[in-house]
């Protein structure tokens, strides 16, 4: 079963402020939402640069690390929410 990424308007809005994020964004959503990956190690081989923060963050650096994805995930409920996509800068403030 596929992955449910909520809501991708949160990437559509990010997108209008940085439209070279776009095309990046666009494949991780692809990726994500025709996967069916099970746990995080699942996750980490089909994205590399995708880092656990405990206890169900996952984060996904987009476009040569210029942008971040944070997630929250439910494997079991076969989910991801999106939480906030940030510039580097705005990453390096962030806390779960």
């Amino acid at each position: 079963m596929a992955f449910n990424v909520i809501a991708l308007r949160t990437l559509r809005a990010f997108c209008e402020d940085h439209p070279d994020a776009l095309e990046p964004m666009e494949t991780w959503y692809h990726l994500l939402t025709h996967s069916e990956v099970r746990n995080f190690a699942e996750v980490k081989s089909l994205f590399g640069s995708a880092d656990w923060i405990g206890p169900d963050y996952i984060i996904f650096d987009i476009r040569g690390n210029r942008y971040r994805i944070i997630t929250r995930v439910d494997f079991q409920w076969h989910t991801f929410w999106i939480k906030a996509v940030l510039t580097h800068a705005d990453y390096d403030r962030w806390t779960p």
